[in-house]
């Protein structure tokens, strides 16, 4: 194979820092997100990311196979909890919008979105259940907007590995059941703290 064909595809301009890496075994470039971090593509490349508390919500409009996918958790105030009229819920908002709209601007069609949801673990220790309060504000931000899930993995104790092919569909799952170092709870536990430190700058963002 060229190098040539080991070239990513071109992303959009502002996924510009998000890193992507050649799979040999899928023959795919690859987008890994982190935290905070959300992707979407016009071309034949998958999203990956590992999940422990946080959600990822990857959303596609089948006819044209153009989707994305977000990666976030709620805010939490130091007893793990949520106000629902606080920053937290208009945070959660935010993750969402921006991957629903930048969907539909790229000729997506809104009646058409196919919604798969993952994560929500409850991971990280002394911290109650985060996780399940992602799955209800993910579950409930869908319903309220009118999307039907299609397919979910949600909740339980353990981390996920997923990837999504925005053209398919398709999401690989992978559940870890033991983790071999603490990189993922320390990633989740410090963006934790980045949102409680510095909050989300949340402009007015509607669904078109």
């Amino acid at each position: 194979m060229s190098s040539k064909q080991h070239l990513p595809p071109t992303c959009l301009p502002w996924f510009k820092d998000v890193n992507r890496f050649w799979d040999p075994h899928r023959k795919l470039y690859v987008a890994k997100i982190m935290p905070g971090e959300y992707y979407v593509t016009l071309e034949n490349e998958m999203i990956g990311t590992v999940l422990g508390s946080c959600v990822a919500a990857c959303v596609r409009d089948p006819k044209t196979g153009i989707g994305g996918m977000n990666h976030f958790m709620l805010p939490q105030n130091s007893q793990g909890n949520v106000n629902v009229i606080s920053d937290a819920y208009r945070y959660g908002n935010f993750a969402m919008e921006h991957l629903i709209n930048d969907v539909m601007k790229l000729c997506g069609n809104r009646d058409r979105l196919e919604f798969k949801v993952f994560g929500g673990g409850n991971v990280i220790r002394g911290m109650g259940s985060v996780g399940d309060k992602n799955i209800q504000f993910v579950r409930n931000y869908l319903e309220v907007e009118g999307f039907r899930i299609s397919a979910e993995d949600l909740g339980g104790d353990h981390p996920r590995k997923i990837l999504y092919d925005p053209k398919t569909g398709k999401v690989l799952l992978k559940r870890i059941e033991s983790l071999h170092n603490d990189t993922l709870l320390k990633r989740e536990t410090q963006y934790m703290d980045t949102l409680k430190e510095h909050p989300v700058e949340v402009g007015d963002v509607d669904l078109f």
